[in-house]
This record gives C-alpha cells, sequence and structure tokens, in this order.
C-alpha cells in the first residue's frame, strides 16, 4: 500500500490498474469480453490508467495483477485450460487471499470451485476458490435472468449453461432468484458464488455494461488494494464534468438495457 504522499501523486498520474483476462482465446463467449470493455472504460473515466493483459495457456505470469476478469467457454474450451489452471491454482488462490478483485462466468466459474462434471461424467477438477462443485446436466437454462443481490441491488444478465452448481457452507450466492428452474441448480433459487472480492456468476450477457454497481465493485477494490483506502472516493471526487456526464450516459443506458431484458424472458 502507497503512503500518503504516493498516493496523492499516484492520483493525480491517472494511477495504472493491470486487468488480467484469463484464458481469453478458449474462454470467451456470449459477448463476454463485453465485460473488459466496461470495466476499463469506467475505470478511465474516474481517472485510473487500466492495463489489460491476455494470459493463455503458456504465457508468462503477469508480476502486477490487479483484477481479474473470466468468462465462459464450451466443455472442449475447458478442456484446453484445465491443465494450466490447475498449474495456475496457487497463484490463483494466493491473489484470491489477498482480496484480489476477480469475476468469473459461466465455465471458469465452474472451474474455480471444487469439479465440474461433464456430460461423460469426466470430472475435471477445479482451483477450490469458490466452495461449490458442479454437475453437468443434458437441458440447458437459457434466458435472461434478474435476481436481487444483497450488496448489488437488481443484477440482469443472460444465463445459458448445463451444468447445475451446488455451494458448499464457505461460499455465498452472487444473488437469488424467484423462478424455479433458473439460477445455479433450478432448485435452491441461488445465483452465483462470492468468496472475498471473488465473483462466479452464470450471468453472460455481458455482466457489466448492463450492471456499473458491480463494475464498480470490481474498480474501486482493485483500487483501493493497491492504492490505499479512499482511493476509490478521492478519484470519483477529482472527475471532471466531462466525464462525469459521460457516466451518466452510461448508467442510463446501462438502466434502459436492464429494463429491457428484464421484460424479455429470452
Amino acid at each position: 500500500m502507497l503512503q500518503t504522499q504516493d498516493k496523492a501523486k499516484a492520483v493525480g498520474d491517472h494511477p495504472p490498474l493491470q486487468i488480467l483476462s484469463l484464458y481469453h482465446r478458449d474462454m470467451n463467449i456470449y459477448g463476454d469480453s463485453g465485460n473488459i470493455l466496461s470495466v476499463t472504460r469506467r475505470a478511465e473515466l474516474y481517472g485510473f490508467r487500466p492495463m489489460v493483459r491476455y494470459y493463455d495457456p503458456g504465457d508468462a505470469w503477469p508480476e502486477r495483477i490487479d483484477m481479474i476478469l473470466g468468462g465462459g467457454g464450451q466443455d472442449h474450451g475447458q478442456e484446453r485450460i484445465i491443465d494450466d489452471l490447475r498449474n495456475r491454482g496457487g497463484d490463483l488462490r494466493d491473489l484470491a487471499d489477498q482480496d484480489v478483485p476477480m469475476l468469473m462466468i459461466c465455465g471458469l466459474y465452474q472451474l474455480f470451485g471444487h469439479y465440474f462434471e461433464t456430460s461423460d461424467h469426466e470430472r475435471l477438477e477445479g482451483v477450490g476458490i469458490l466452495d461449490v462443485h458442479t454437475i453437468a446436466q443434458p437441458e440447458r437454462m437459457i434466458g435472461n435472468l434478474v435476481e436481487q443481490a444483497e450488496d448489488f441491488g437488481r443484477v440482469v444478465g443472460y444465463e445459458n449453461h448445463s451444468g447445475l452448481t451446488y455451494l458448499g457452507e464457505g461460499a455465498h450466492p452472487l444473488g437469488m432468484v424467484t423462478e424455479d428452474g433458473r439460477g445455479n441448480n433450478g432448485k435452491d433459487h441461488t445465483e452465483g458464488a462470492r468468496w472475498k472480492k471473488v465473483i462466479g456468476t452464470y450471468m453472460h450477457g455481458s455482466l457489466l455494461p448492463k450492471n456499473p454497481a458491480i463494475t464498480d465493485f470490481l474498480i474501486k477494490g482493485a483500487a483501493e488494494r493497491r492504492y490505499g483506502q479512499g482511493t476509490f472516493a478521492q478519484m470519483q471526487e477529482a472527475m471532471d464534468q466531462k466525464s462525469r456526464s459521460e457516466l451518466e450516459r452510461l448508467d442510463s443506458l446501462a438502466d434502459q438495457a436492464s429494463r429491457i431484458a428484464a421484460s424479455r424472458p429470452r
């Protein structure tokens, strides 16, 4: 953590935030890359300098990581990255323990749990950051989804998955759904999982453009871990009018998109 003088200097100099896109090549479907666009644009408006690095199997692991974003993929995509993910499991668990904010969608949500059992009954061992496990089923759960999250209010996304995920005692749901047949497993009305600053969810669509509260949670967590508590509020206060107007426009678009999605089951 920087001292006060260093923090003030960093705030004035557009402090960098190192964002890692995890397995972008194989785990990036249903618009998940929109999450990167959303988090980088909002971080820029707050005055940060987001720097995105893409990590795929065989790449060098970055020395500095402030945030990690991961998406969904098909079963063969999960099989292509699983060995590398296991090798990086220790690094990822250390970063999660150190409160690095992470957002994992669908396939990587499943593999951040204990295991994913495929439709061929093959068990893909996960990295165990989230206390969840997932079992594939023949039917897919598809459609716009609305849930209520304790910290984020109404969250809107698009679920598209065939795995049924069950939470253990060490995981809290991201949110709760009201309908049977939706969310993690269609039965207990939970959706997604959280531990420390790690979020796992089945919400594609992309999630972050429609849900700025979650985007800001990730940016704030990354900024304050690196530059100290209060940095995010300091940057918000220092925004110029042009940036504030652009942020208001993005929030308005997010609200419109969420309302339209919530009115359409599919």
